[in-house]
């Protein structure tokens, strides 16, 4: 499982123009998971981001977890980060989970995230989707379970 996490002011994801989920501070994660990602993974990763601590606290430090400033996430899937470009130059997709295995795994992930008490918005699974944010800081970050 990767999951790109990123800081942000405000966020949104639309669908065909209309907005599906939107944020105000917290986070914006890019979710992708491959045949290989077990419930265990799933939990880590949850666990690992709602502790995360890269928000500013009162000294100007990163010390702070999205549940203790009471963010938000917008959580969006995106099988394009198990692209593999080493070969030719258009990326292989096989490393991504498929789609029936990786949408259960998806909902099980921001269920958990919702279960540290977090807001979580979402986009529309399998869908060509809009993502808009703005990066505070800019702070981003590449987590995978397997490294």
């Amino acid at each position: 499982m990767k999951v790109v996490v990123q800081r942000s002011k405000e966020a949104a994801v639309s669908v065909a123009g209309e907005t599906v989920g939107s944020i105000s501070k917290g986070l914006v994660l890019l979710v992708g998971l491959t045949h290989e990602d077990t419930e265990a993974d799933i939990r880590w990763m949850a666990d690992k981001i709602a502790g995360l601590r890269i928000f500013e606290d009162e000294s100007g430090k990163m010390n702070l977890s999205v549940t203790e400033i009471g963010g938000e996430i917008l959580s969006v899937s995106q099988f394009t980060l198990y692209g593999d470009c080493r070969k030719g130059r258009r990326p292989n997709f096989m490393a991504a989970a498929r789609p029936e295995q990786a949408e259960a795994q998806y909902d099980a992930f921001n269920e958990a995230l919702r279960a540290s008490g977090i807001e979580v918005a979402t986009g529309t699974f399998g869908a060509m989707m809009d993502v808009s944010f703005t990066n505070w800081g800019p702070v981003t970050l590449i987590i995978d379970s397997k490294a």
